[in-house]
């Protein structure tokens, strides 16, 4: 191919074109990860200890994620994206149960209160 008509203003101007064509990224699907976080600061994730830790490192890896795929690391960026996700669902899930137990020890503290008050239950009120 005889490209020898192109100034070499144009010539760049060609070459950045093509380079800038090359560039575009892939939009990054980044609902189920933002869902999650979502879902995990609704549960009270920021509130117990472990479950604010695997919070904020959903949140540093979903930052990751995008910056990585504004690179053009898809592949690494898809896979940061998922950590984000499984960070995010542990916090979830670290969140429940801290709630499960707080529930589970105000059950027991209102049975013992109910047993001391009771005359007939072992160790109970006389």
């Amino acid at each position: 191919m005889n490209l020898s008509f192109l100034t070499p203003g144009l010539l760049l101007i060609a070459i950045g074109a093509n380079a800038a064509g090359c560039a575009t990224t892939k939009p990054l699907y980044t609902e189920g990860s933002t869902a999650a976080i979502r879902s995990a600061e609704e549960l009270g994730a920021p509130e117990v200890p472990q479950a604010s830790l695997h919070l904020q490192l959903a949140k540093e890896e979903l930052e990751a994620a995008t910056a990585l795929n504004e690179k053009g690391d898809e592949d690494e960026a898809k896979s940061m994206l998922l950590r984000a996700e499984a960070d995010a669902e542990l916090a979830i899930a670290l969140s429940r149960a801290d709630a499960e137990k707080t529930a589970a020890q105000a059950a027991m503290d209102r049975v013992r209160k109910l047993q001391s008050e009771n005359p007939y239950a072992p160790g109970g009120a006389k």
